[in-house]
């Protein structure tokens, strides 16, 4: 019985000495339950060999995006690398497959020259089309400080940048994307 006593009273110590020893120091920062959480950001690659001419405006279509938004980060694709979104110039109107885009999956931006010969800027064409692979659907009709009301934002709009309602839906595409790893088939958009 004593052995026992003896054994228990060690075994309590023990507890008390290890609950003691990982117990967070009185100035050490924990986080409450309701406080938010880092997001974790998704990387996305693009591969701009096939822009042509357009490959600056690309680049500032993605500065635009990258700007503005969080947890999701457009990369120039290194050289052998599959990228997430091909960016392809050709004669016809600018048209995106619809996103959102994860990492393995694969989307289509064509940049059109139809609506720059017409007068529409480049990097606004870059940034709206950018937006149609994250999964923001056209605004038509819509207001200049629209990005995803596309070319109803008129010939002399030349705003690039989205606006508060469209980045908060970006944030939210890429939001739960940790727990949901199948990648977006997408569809067409702005085949109008």
């Amino acid at each position: 019985m004593l052995h026992r006593t003896a054994v228990r009273a060690l075994v309590g110590a023990g507890a008390v000495a290890l609950s003691v020893g990982v117990a967070p120091a009185a100035n050490a920062h924990t986080p409450s339950a309701d406080a938010p959480r880092a997001q974790a950001t998704t990387t996305l690659y693009y591969d701009d060999s096939q822009a042509a001419e357009f490959k600056d405006a690309v680049a500032a279509g993605v500065q635009s995006w990258n700007s503005s938004v969080q947890n999701v980060r457009l990369v120039k694709a290194p050289a052998g690398t599959r990228a997430e979104i091909r960016i392809v110039a050709d004669d016809g109107w600018p048209r995106a497959m619809l996103g959102p885009v994860r990492p393995g999956g694969q989307v289509v931006v064509y940049f059109g020259r139809q609506a720059v010969n017409e007068g529409y800027n480049t990097v606004r064409i870059a940034a709206h089309e950018l937006g149609h692979s994250l999964g923001l659907p056209d605004r038509k009709p819509g207001p200049c400080s629209s990005l995803m009301s596309g070319s109803t934002g008129g010939v002399s709009c030349t705003n690039a940048t989205p606006n508060a309602s469209e980045r908060a839906a970006v944030e939210s595409n890429y939001a739960s994307f940790g727990a949901e790893r199948i990648p977006f088939p997408g569809v067409m958009a702005d085949v109008s």
